[in-house]
């Protein structure tokens, strides 16, 4: 099973999930958890191991958030374009996408997931610069996926005359 399945899977997204997660503010506040995530574990620092707290309260936002917003009631943003373009997307093996799409989004995701070392780094040598860098590189990566999606969902749905 590829990795974004088993992720979607561990997610327990359905059709309700879905819609509710195309709700413009779950997807701000999801890309807001990163650097969330990372300042929590950098607080272990002043905190020491308390810092397990607000990483595991990330962590439960997470999963609630494709749960807690209202359900987008129009595709008319670009945000609930993106999710329901991801939906397009994790079903690219059902239901094939063009071509120009599948090369593009590897590329990106490939280049989101090299912002990862200087992150890691960051974290384990606590160096701040090191988070920076690697937060906006994944960050960067994150946005331009999600510009890629919402681009598969529109041509995907000009296509079908809808």
């Amino acid at each position: 099973m590829r990795l974004d399945q088993s992720i979607n899977n561990a997610m327990a997204m359905d059709d309700e999930t879905w819609a509710r997660h195309a709700n413009p503010w779950s997807v701000w506040t999801r890309l807001a958890t990163l650097p969330a995530f990372a300042l929590a574990v950098y607080a272990r620092v002043w905190i020491g191991w308390w810092c397990l707290i607000p990483i595991g309260l990330i962590v439960i936002f997470l999963w609630l958030n494709t749960r807690i917003f209202s359900k987008a009631t129009t595709d008319e943003r670009w945000e609930t374009r993106a999710i329901r373009g991801e939906q397009l997307w994790l079903a690219r093996k059902e239901n094939p996408i063009p071509e120009h799409h599948k090369t593009a989004t590897f590329w990106i995701v490939f280049g989101s997931c090299v912002a990862i070392a200087p992150l890691a780094i960051g974290l384990v040598m606590l160096d701040p610069w090191a988070i920076a860098l690697g937060v906006a590189g994944m960050l960067f990566g994150q946005l331009w996926f999600l510009d890629r999606l919402a681009w598969l969902y529109a041509e995907t749905r000009n296509s079908e005359g809808k």
